[in-house]
């Protein structure tokens, strides 16, 4: 087996996992992993770039400041290992998302996070760029997980993998993999919590739990057009933002700051909980943050009484690293030349090889 690095910045923007994983053809183990939260100047950076104005000058900026603190992760990770550069294959970095739109005229996804300073910084070979084949294959270029979780879980027998960051996403293996952004995950209660009580998230859900949801509010945000599209389909903080909430607040007329955090919550849960029951589910993994959200899991189980809802912990994977893992196994596949399993997933036309070599040399 060889040393790999996967590195995960998620559209919740809290920080960047990196993994250390041991890959041969038939098994992914995490083998040690790291995590450094975002500066709030960066932070800021990204956010602002997304949801207003921007110029080039700004982009190039934040795709320079990206590679260097991704370096400073992975260096971090080779030092708490006391491995060398030499001991690491290549890191699969999927890179900070700030644009995703697959279905326009002129389809992409941009992520951030300069490969070339980060090869320079860590004298390591890095592959990155995963999402820009699958697009011009006519694909989402989005979600990827469900490949990897197939990898991982497919001797389950009907399970689906479940990811809740800032957006959510589900894996389903039979009969064929499939797999979609089922809406916004933890991104709008994130951001109301942080407009409201200057926290950066809600810790176990207790902020919501203390509110009570506002059914208006609820039932007409899972009438937006996302949640009626037919998968395959994904989304992000292009669509999912404060713009999206101030709609449908308008709706509704003044409620309490903690009715709404309530009411976000079950917005996750219930078109969760829609796109399993309609697949016959018996279990459910959980990964990403949402995860460690105790009210969140709670309210997810009770909405789906007939299927076990459990963190994919508890099945040998660690939920905080899963992401990450994806992507050392992408580098892995990418260097053996090995196709991705996705067609099904996105809808591209074929699988394909995935990612771009950027050589430390």
């Amino acid at each position: 087996m060889k040393r790999y690095i996967g590195i995960m910045s998620g559209t919740s923007l809290d920080g960047v996992d990196v993994v250390l994983c041991q890959i041969d053809k038939h098994c992914c183990i995490l083998e040690e992993s790291h995590y450094i939260p975002f500066d709030n100047d960066l932070k800021n950076e990204i956010i602002n770039m997304i949801n207003g104005t921007t110029t080039f000058q700004k982009v190039g900026k934040v795709d320079y400041l990206l590679g260097i603190f991704f370096a400073k992760a992975v260096n971090e990770l080779l030092e708490k290992t006391e491995l060398s550069s030499e001991d690491i294959v290549a890191i699969g970095s999927h890179g900070q998302t700030v644009w995703h739109q697959p279905n326009t005229v002129t389809p992409f996804s941009m992520q951030l996070g300069n490969p070339s300073v980060l090869s320079v910084h860590t004298k390591i070979d890095v592959i990155t760029d995963f999402r820009s084949k699958d697009i011009a294959l006519g694909g989402q270029g989005a979600p990827f997980a469900p490949a990897f979780h197939h990898f991982l879980f497919s001797h389950i027998q009907n399970c689906a993998v479940l990811n809740i960051g800032g957006m959510a996403n589900i894996s389903i293996f039979e009969p064929n993999i499939i797999g979609y952004d089922t809406g916004c995950g933890n991104v709008l209660m994130d951001l109301w919590i942080k407009e409201c009580k200057n926290e950066e998230y809600d810790k176990d859900g207790e902020w919501a739990k203390s509110g009570t949801v506002n059914l208006k509010l609820l039932n007409n945000m899972l009438e937006d057009g996302y949640f009626l599209l037919n998968y395959p389909k994904s989304t992000g903080r292009e669509y999912f933002n404060k713009e999206f909430l101030i709609n449908y607040l308008k709706s509704v007329g003044k409620i309490p700051n903690e009715d709404i955090q309530a009411t976000l919550l079950a917005l996750t849960v219930t078109s969760i909980a829609n796109e399993i029951k309609k697949f016959k589910i018996e279990k459910l993994l959980v990964c990403g943050g949402g995860a460690k959200n105790i009210f969140l899991m709670e309210q997810l189980q009770e909405l789906l009484p007939h299927v076990e809802v459990s963190s994919t912990t508890k099945y040998g994977v660690d939920s905080d690293n899963l992401e990450a893992m994806i992507f050392a196994w992408f580098a892995h596949k990418r260097l053996a030349n090995e196709k991705i399993n996705l067609k099904t997933v996105t809808g591209a036309k074929k699988n394909t090889i995935l990612g771009a070599i950027y050589a430390k040399d």
